[in-house]
Protein backbone atom coordinates (compact mmCIF):
# COMPACT_ATOMS: atom_id res chain seq x y z
CA UNK A 1 0.00 0.00 0.00
CA UNK A 2 1.58 3.15 -1.09
CA UNK A 3 1.64 5.74 1.89
CA UNK A 4 -0.09 9.03 1.41
CA UNK A 5 1.50 12.03 2.29
CA UNK A 6 -1.23 14.61 3.98
CA UNK A 7 -0.13 18.38 2.45
CA UNK A 8 -1.14 21.74 3.98
CA UNK A 9 -3.62 22.12 1.15
CA UNK A 10 -5.51 19.11 2.02
CA UNK A 11 -5.68 20.69 6.23
CA UNK A 12 -6.78 23.66 4.32
CA UNK A 13 -9.46 22.00 2.29
CA UNK A 14 -10.50 19.66 5.47
CA UNK A 15 -10.25 21.91 8.07
CA UNK A 16 -12.69 24.72 6.36
CA UNK A 17 -15.85 22.60 5.86
CA UNK A 18 -18.61 23.77 7.47
CA UNK A 19 -19.97 21.10 10.45
CA UNK A 20 -23.58 20.83 8.64
CA UNK A 21 -21.72 19.42 5.71
CA UNK A 22 -19.65 17.18 7.27
CA UNK A 23 -22.06 13.53 7.60
CA UNK A 24 -23.67 14.04 4.00
CA UNK A 25 -20.02 14.65 2.03
CA UNK A 26 -19.39 12.75 -0.11
CA UNK A 27 -15.72 10.61 -0.29
CA UNK A 28 -15.74 10.38 3.46
CA UNK A 29 -13.50 7.28 4.52
CA UNK A 30 -15.82 6.89 7.48
CA UNK A 31 -19.28 7.55 8.81
CA UNK A 32 -19.73 10.15 11.22
CA UNK A 33 -22.69 10.80 13.51
CA UNK A 34 -22.78 13.91 15.30
CA UNK A 35 -24.56 14.60 18.47
CA UNK A 36 -25.65 18.17 20.13
CA UNK A 37 -24.63 16.96 23.42
CA UNK A 38 -21.43 15.08 24.62
CA UNK A 39 -23.66 12.98 26.60
CA UNK A 40 -25.46 11.35 23.51
CA UNK A 41 -22.71 10.20 22.15
CA UNK A 42 -21.91 7.64 24.90
CA UNK A 43 -25.26 6.76 24.91
CA UNK A 44 -25.24 6.02 21.40
CA UNK A 45 -22.06 3.82 21.75
CA UNK A 46 -23.50 1.97 24.97
CA UNK A 47 -26.62 0.79 22.85
CA UNK A 48 -24.19 -0.11 20.73
CA UNK A 49 -22.36 -2.51 22.84
CA UNK A 50 -25.35 -3.58 24.66
CA UNK A 51 -27.44 -4.28 21.20
CA UNK A 52 -24.62 -5.93 19.92
CA UNK A 53 -24.29 -8.29 22.53
CA UNK A 54 -27.85 -9.21 22.41
CA UNK A 55 -27.74 -10.14 18.55
CA UNK A 56 -24.64 -12.01 19.16
CA UNK A 57 -26.65 -13.82 22.42
CA UNK A 58 -29.24 -14.93 19.61
CA UNK A 59 -27.14 -15.93 17.24
CA UNK A 60 -25.17 -18.32 19.50
CA UNK A 61 -21.95 -16.54 18.50
CA UNK A 62 -19.71 -14.87 20.93
CA UNK A 63 -18.42 -11.33 21.25
CA UNK A 64 -15.19 -9.70 20.98
CA UNK A 65 -14.32 -6.24 21.93
CA UNK A 66 -11.19 -4.11 22.00
CA UNK A 67 -12.03 -1.42 24.63
CA UNK A 68 -10.37 1.29 25.81
CA UNK A 69 -10.15 2.39 29.67
CA UNK A 70 -11.16 5.91 28.69
CA UNK A 71 -13.53 7.11 26.80
CA UNK A 72 -15.69 5.76 29.61
CA UNK A 73 -18.52 7.46 29.80
CA UNK A 74 -21.00 4.36 27.90
CA UNK A 75 -19.92 2.20 30.65
CA UNK A 76 -22.45 3.33 32.91
CA UNK A 77 -25.52 3.24 30.25
CA UNK A 78 -24.50 -0.11 29.14
CA UNK A 79 -24.28 -1.73 32.43
CA UNK A 80 -27.82 -0.04 32.98
CA UNK A 81 -29.20 -1.66 30.12
CA UNK A 82 -27.60 -5.63 31.17
CA UNK A 83 -28.78 -5.13 34.69
CA UNK A 84 -32.23 -4.09 33.71
CA UNK A 85 -32.62 -6.31 30.60
CA UNK A 86 -30.47 -9.34 32.17
CA UNK A 87 -28.46 -9.57 29.32
CA UNK A 88 -25.95 -12.22 29.51
CA UNK A 89 -22.31 -11.68 29.14
CA UNK A 90 -21.06 -14.63 29.99
CA UNK A 91 -19.75 -15.50 25.76
CA UNK A 92 -18.19 -11.93 25.84
CA UNK A 93 -14.60 -11.28 25.37
CA UNK A 94 -12.63 -8.34 26.33
CA UNK A 95 -9.40 -6.73 25.31
CA UNK A 96 -8.03 -3.62 26.86
CA UNK A 97 -6.44 -1.67 24.54
CA UNK A 98 -3.38 -0.78 26.32
CA UNK A 99 -1.81 0.05 29.67
CA UNK A 100 0.82 2.18 31.28
CA UNK A 101 4.57 1.86 32.45
CA UNK A 102 6.78 3.30 34.46
CA UNK A 103 10.18 4.72 33.16
CA UNK A 104 11.80 0.83 33.79
CA UNK A 105 8.96 -0.34 31.66
CA UNK A 106 6.96 -2.37 34.05
CA UNK A 107 3.19 -2.04 35.02
CA UNK A 108 2.02 -0.01 37.96
CA UNK A 109 0.71 -1.90 40.98
CA UNK A 110 -2.63 -2.32 41.42
CA UNK A 111 -1.91 0.52 44.21
CA UNK A 112 -1.84 2.52 41.94
CA UNK A 113 -5.77 3.25 40.72
CA UNK A 114 -4.68 5.88 38.32
CA UNK A 115 -2.63 3.88 36.01
CA UNK A 116 -3.49 0.20 36.74
CA UNK A 117 -5.89 -0.71 33.68
CA UNK A 118 -6.58 -4.06 35.49
CA UNK A 119 -8.09 -2.19 38.60
CA UNK A 120 -9.66 0.66 37.00
CA UNK A 121 -11.67 -2.04 34.40
CA UNK A 122 -12.50 -4.33 37.56
CA UNK A 123 -14.30 -1.30 39.35
CA UNK A 124 -15.57 0.90 35.83
CA UNK A 125 -17.24 -1.80 33.81
CA UNK A 126 -16.55 -5.34 35.19
CA UNK A 127 -17.96 -5.61 39.28
CA UNK A 128 -20.72 -3.03 38.52
CA UNK A 129 -22.82 -5.80 36.47
CA UNK A 130 -24.62 -8.46 38.36
CA UNK A 131 -22.71 -11.63 39.03
CA UNK A 132 -24.39 -13.97 37.40
CA UNK A 133 -24.30 -11.59 34.11
CA UNK A 134 -20.87 -10.57 34.19
CA UNK A 135 -17.78 -11.21 32.26
CA UNK A 136 -15.86 -14.79 32.77
CA UNK A 137 -12.20 -13.69 34.68
CA UNK A 138 -10.57 -16.06 31.84
CA UNK A 139 -12.42 -13.64 29.25
CA UNK A 140 -10.59 -10.59 30.44
CA UNK A 141 -7.43 -9.13 28.78
CA UNK A 142 -4.60 -6.78 29.32
CA UNK A 143 -1.63 -5.96 27.81
CA UNK A 144 1.62 -7.44 29.63
CA UNK A 145 5.06 -6.01 28.47
CA UNK A 146 6.03 -9.82 29.84
CA UNK A 147 4.05 -11.66 27.41
CA UNK A 148 2.93 -9.19 24.61
CA UNK A 149 2.07 -12.15 22.27
CA UNK A 150 -0.90 -13.44 24.43
CA UNK A 151 -3.57 -10.65 23.32
CA UNK A 152 -2.72 -11.46 19.38
CA UNK A 153 -2.59 -15.42 19.68
CA UNK A 154 -6.01 -15.42 21.39
CA UNK A 155 -7.67 -13.10 18.91
CA UNK A 156 -6.33 -15.19 16.49
CA UNK A 157 -7.97 -18.25 18.65
CA UNK A 158 -11.47 -16.42 18.32
CA UNK A 159 -11.47 -15.69 14.65
CA UNK A 160 -11.23 -11.63 15.38
CA UNK A 161 -12.59 -8.81 16.56
CA UNK A 162 -16.01 -7.41 16.88
CA UNK A 163 -15.75 -4.34 17.74
CA UNK A 164 -12.92 -1.76 18.80
CA UNK A 165 -14.69 0.71 20.91
CA UNK A 166 -12.16 3.75 21.86
CA UNK A 167 -11.03 7.23 21.30
CA UNK A 168 -8.48 8.88 18.60
CA UNK A 169 -5.71 10.81 19.50
CA UNK A 170 -4.66 14.86 18.67
CA UNK A 171 -2.75 13.02 15.76
CA UNK A 172 -4.28 10.23 15.38
CA UNK A 173 -3.13 7.24 17.62
CA UNK A 174 -5.66 4.77 18.51
CA UNK A 175 -4.66 2.85 21.90
CA UNK A 176 -0.68 3.88 21.93
CA UNK A 177 -0.05 3.36 18.43
CA UNK A 178 1.46 6.46 17.34
CA UNK A 179 2.97 7.81 14.65
CA UNK A 180 6.74 6.50 14.65
CA UNK A 181 8.87 9.11 14.82
CA UNK A 182 13.17 8.27 14.50
CA UNK A 183 15.61 10.64 11.89
CA UNK A 184 17.09 6.70 11.73
CA UNK A 185 14.49 4.30 10.70
CA UNK A 186 11.37 4.25 8.99
CA UNK A 187 7.66 2.36 9.05
CA UNK A 188 6.03 1.92 6.05
CA UNK A 189 1.92 1.41 6.31
CA UNK A 190 2.18 -2.16 5.35
CA UNK A 191 4.50 -2.73 8.26
CA UNK A 192 2.31 -0.88 10.65
CA UNK A 193 -0.84 -2.41 9.73
CA UNK A 194 0.78 -5.90 10.69
CA UNK A 195 2.55 -4.79 14.07
CA UNK A 196 1.54 -6.76 16.98
CA UNK A 197 0.97 -5.87 20.92
CA UNK A 198 4.56 -3.88 21.88
CA UNK A 199 6.05 -1.75 24.28
CA UNK A 200 6.31 1.97 23.24
CA UNK A 201 7.13 5.23 24.38
CA UNK A 202 4.72 7.90 24.56
CA UNK A 203 5.42 10.37 21.86
CA UNK A 204 6.52 14.01 23.50
CA UNK A 205 3.21 15.93 21.94
CA UNK A 206 0.77 13.16 23.61
CA UNK A 207 2.43 13.30 26.62
CA UNK A 208 1.92 17.27 26.52
CA UNK A 209 -1.58 16.71 25.40
CA UNK A 210 -2.32 14.71 28.32
CA UNK A 211 -0.29 16.74 30.97
CA UNK A 212 -2.04 20.28 30.02
CA UNK A 213 -5.88 18.22 29.53
CA UNK A 214 -5.63 15.95 32.99
CA UNK A 215 -2.52 17.22 35.54
CA UNK A 216 -2.04 21.26 34.50
CA UNK A 217 0.95 21.05 32.31
CA UNK A 218 3.02 18.70 34.81
CA UNK A 219 4.80 16.25 32.02
CA UNK A 220 6.35 14.14 35.09
CA UNK A 221 2.91 13.26 36.57
CA UNK A 222 2.29 11.36 33.13
CA UNK A 223 3.52 7.77 32.49
CA UNK A 224 6.68 7.50 30.03
CA UNK A 225 5.56 4.34 28.42
CA UNK A 226 2.76 2.02 27.53
CA UNK A 227 2.22 -1.86 26.30
CA UNK A 228 -0.41 -1.20 23.55
CA UNK A 229 -2.38 -4.12 21.36
CA UNK A 230 -0.92 -3.65 17.74
CA UNK A 231 -2.92 -2.66 14.29
CA UNK A 232 -3.02 -6.43 13.42
CA UNK A 233 -5.80 -7.35 16.07
CA UNK A 234 -7.30 -4.14 15.75
CA UNK A 235 -7.48 -4.07 11.96
CA UNK A 236 -9.19 -7.38 12.24
CA UNK A 237 -12.38 -6.40 13.50
CA UNK A 238 -15.44 -5.85 11.98
CA UNK A 239 -16.48 -2.27 13.24
CA UNK A 240 -14.41 0.54 14.91
CA UNK A 241 -16.54 2.32 16.63
CA UNK A 242 -14.66 6.30 18.07
CA UNK A 243 -15.91 8.51 20.10
CA UNK A 244 -14.35 12.23 20.53
CA UNK A 245 -15.84 14.56 22.74
CA UNK A 246 -12.82 16.57 24.14
CA UNK A 247 -13.34 19.97 22.10
CA UNK A 248 -10.95 21.81 19.80
CA UNK A 249 -7.95 19.40 19.81
CA UNK A 250 -9.36 16.54 18.06
CA UNK A 251 -11.51 19.05 15.83
CA UNK A 252 -8.24 18.44 12.75
CA UNK A 253 -8.01 15.10 13.59
CA UNK A 254 -11.69 14.20 12.82
CA UNK A 255 -11.10 15.70 9.32
CA UNK A 256 -8.64 13.67 8.59
CA UNK A 257 -10.26 10.16 9.72
CA UNK A 258 -12.83 11.52 7.33
CA UNK A 259 -10.56 12.52 4.47
CA UNK A 260 -7.47 11.15 4.06
CA UNK A 261 -6.15 7.84 2.79
CA UNK A 262 -3.85 5.75 5.16
CA UNK A 263 -0.82 7.25 6.72
CA UNK A 264 1.34 6.15 9.77
CA UNK A 265 1.62 10.11 10.54
CA UNK A 266 -2.33 9.52 11.43
CA UNK A 267 -2.10 5.56 12.44
CA UNK A 268 -6.22 5.94 12.52
CA UNK A 269 -6.76 6.30 8.63
CA UNK A 270 -5.44 2.91 8.42
CA UNK A 271 -8.77 1.71 9.84
CA UNK A 272 -10.99 2.14 6.53
CA UNK A 273 -8.76 -0.03 4.65
CA UNK A 274 -8.97 -2.69 6.52
CA UNK A 275 -12.26 -2.36 8.55
CA UNK A 276 -15.40 -2.83 6.77
CA UNK A 277 -17.41 -0.21 8.83
CA UNK A 278 -15.64 2.98 10.73
CA UNK A 279 -17.76 4.83 12.92
CA UNK A 280 -17.09 8.88 14.28
CA UNK A 281 -19.56 9.69 17.37
CA UNK A 282 -18.67 13.25 18.56
CA UNK A 283 -20.14 16.23 19.75
CA UNK A 284 -20.88 19.06 17.49
CA UNK A 285 -18.29 21.43 19.12
CA UNK A 286 -15.85 18.89 18.67
CA UNK A 287 -16.78 18.30 15.04
CA UNK A 288 -17.21 22.17 14.08
CA UNK A 289 -13.22 23.10 12.86
CA UNK A 290 -12.39 26.75 14.38
CA UNK A 291 -10.77 27.23 10.82
CA UNK A 292 -14.32 26.73 9.26
CA UNK A 293 -15.41 30.52 10.69
CA UNK A 294 -11.69 32.15 10.46
CA UNK A 295 -12.15 35.27 8.15
CA UNK A 296 -8.88 34.77 7.19
CA UNK A 297 -8.70 31.69 6.73
CA UNK A 298 -7.41 32.24 2.59
CA UNK A 299 -4.26 33.62 4.26
CA UNK A 300 -3.62 30.64 6.52
CA UNK A 301 -1.18 27.57 4.96
CA UNK A 302 1.39 29.99 3.44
Amino acid sequence: MQEYVITKQDFAKWCSIPVDELENMPGKKMDIHIHDEKKDVFLEAADMMADEVIANNLAGKPTRWVLATGPNEQFDRFIERVNTERISLKNVYVFTMDAPLDWEGRLYPETNFRFNVKRKMEKWFYEPVDEELRIPEDHRFYPDPFDPDRIDNKIDELGGIDTVFGGVGCKGLVAACENPRSRYFRITVDEYAKSKTRVVWSNDDTTVAYAERSFGGCYDALPPMMVTIGMKSMLQAKRAVFMITTGSWKQTVIRVCLFSEPTVEYPVTLFPAYVPECIICCDRKTADHTISHNPYQKDLFW
